[in-house]
Formats: structure tokens, C-alpha cells, sequence
């Protein structure tokens, strides 16, 4: 499998970011690793094992980035308002100088420009959907693990502008009827899938409530509920993806 190690500077954050990429050819795919985790966990929590298989026959290519959630999200201490101002500039690295480097990378190696697969487990499914249901016209495809999708969690009953914006539960349901967002979403792939058994309580309740919001707004997307032996953990993860992955990939 070829792996290459990148790093280059954010404007937006002030700083170097990095990540790496997993394979030859195939459709770009975006890992988002979990709460805290860096753009080595793809590997280092042996994800990557299970992902082979489409990497080597060049099916995918994945992108495995940084996320800096230890000073958003999971700094639960600080100023509302300065961490979510933090993320939101996060937010614009990846969409705004990232994924124009991941669309080069790609396009570089399959000949042509195609949209970027969003894929996360627990906090990095919430980036996932947020990316992707942000922006559509990047991202066509996105497959969520075990994510919490309203911001309860980590901010409790605080809501401003720019939490508002990276909360999916909150702006989808408030999406108006013919908004042109709705039927880019309906032409894309949507996968979210969570077990029931232990620490997936709040966020079944969050896929389920995402679940009904999407289907008042008329956005058909593919929810799964594993059973209640299936834990939040990598192991299931590991599981799911053998599961699903032969099948979404496109």
C-alpha cells in the first residue's frame, strides 16, 4: 500500500497541519478521527487493516487529517463562544484550503476531479455529517459511525450563530422546502450507523433524532441501528465498515 505524509500551513488556524494518505487511486474518502485524535489514528488504531483491501485494488484513496478538537468541542472549560469561533476556523481549513489540496492530490492520480466521501467514527461521525451536509457540493458522499449530531453534549443549552451553523439538527430542520441543498442531498450518499450497547445511549438518541429530522424534510438517507450488544468501541467499527463499505463505495 502506498502511504505519503504531507504537512502545509493554515491561514486560518495560524499554524502547520498535516495529514496522510492511504493509497494509489480510487474515490477520495476523508477520515475524521475521533474526539482528540490526530491524522495518525487511521493507522494507529489499525483502521487502515480493514480499509486495505479497496486501497490496494484502488477503489479508494483515503485521506486521514488533524482535527483539533481539544480546543473546541471537548474543552468543555473554555468560553463557549471561542471555542466554537475555534472550530468554525477549523471548519474553513478543511473546506477552503484542504479539500483543494485532497481534489489536486486525487485528481493527480484517477485523471479527474469527483467528490470527496466524508467517513468518521463517535466524534469524527460528527464532523463527517457537518462537513458534508454543509457542503454538498463538495462532498457527495458521507458515512457516520456512532456520532452525536446536536451540540447538548458538549455545550449544554448555549446556541449562538456559529454553533447553530455546525449543528446538523438545528439547520436541517429549519432547511425551507425548496431549498436546492435538499435535492444535492438526495442525489448523494448518506450512511449513519450506531450500535445500542455500552456508551452509544446519547448517541442513538442524537442518530434518531437526526433520523427524524431528515425524514420531516423529505432527505432520504440510510440509518442503521445495530443491537445492543454492539459497544462504542473500534471493534464494532472494524465491523461495520467490513460491512458496508463493499456496498457504498461508488
Amino acid at each position: 500500500m502506498e502511504i505519503r505524509y504531507f504537512k502545509h500551513w493554515s491561514s486560518y488556524l495560524h499554524r502547520d497541519m498535516e495529514f496522510k494518505v492511504y493509497g494509489h487511486a480510487g474515490k477520495p474518502v476523508m477520515f475524521v478521527p475521533c474526539q482528540g485524535g490526530r491524522f495518525y489514528d487511521f493507522e494507529n488504531f489499525h483502521m487502515v487493516d480493514h480499509w486495505a483491501q479497496w486501497i490496494e485494488e484502488g477503489r479508494c484513496t483515503v485521506y486521514s487529517i488533524d482535527c483539533i478538537d481539544n480546543e473546541t468541542y471537548a474543552s468543555t472549560h473554555w468560553d463557549c463562544r471561542a471555542r466554537i469561533e475555534q472550530h468554525e476556523r477549523w471548519y474553513n481549513y478543511v473546506v477552503e484550503e484542504l479539500v483543494p489540496y485532497i481534489r489536486h492530490l486525487s485528481g493527480e492520480r484517477n485523471g479527474y476531479d469527483q467528490g470527496i466521501m466524508t467517513f468518521g467514527c463517535s466524534m469524527g461521525a460528527m464532523h463527517a455529517a457537518n462537513l458534508f451536509f454543509r457542503r454538498p457540493d463538495l462532498f457527495n458522499a458521507v458515512f457516520a459511525i456512532s456520532g452525536v449530531y446536536d451540540s447538548k453534549m458538549f455545550f449544554g443549552d448555549y446556541m449562538d450563530d456559529v454553533l447553530y451553523r455546525n449543528t446538523p439538527v438545528a439547520y436541517l430542520d429549519n432547511l425551507p422546502e425548496d431549498h436546492y441543498y435538499k435535492r444535492m442531498y438526495n442525489d448523494r450518499r448518506m450512511l449513519f450507523v450506531v450500535g445500542q450497547g455500552a456508551w452509544e445511549g446519547p448517541l442513538v438518541d442524537s442518530t434518531r433524532w437526526l433520523e427524524y429530522v431528515m425524514r420531516q424534510k423529505g432527505i432520504h438517507a440510510q440509518v442503521e441501528y445495530w443491537g445492543y450488544d454492539v459497544d462504542h468501541d473500534w471493534p464494532w467499527w472494524y465491523r461495520m465498515v467490513e460491512h458496508y463499505v463493499p456496498r457504498f463505495l461508488y
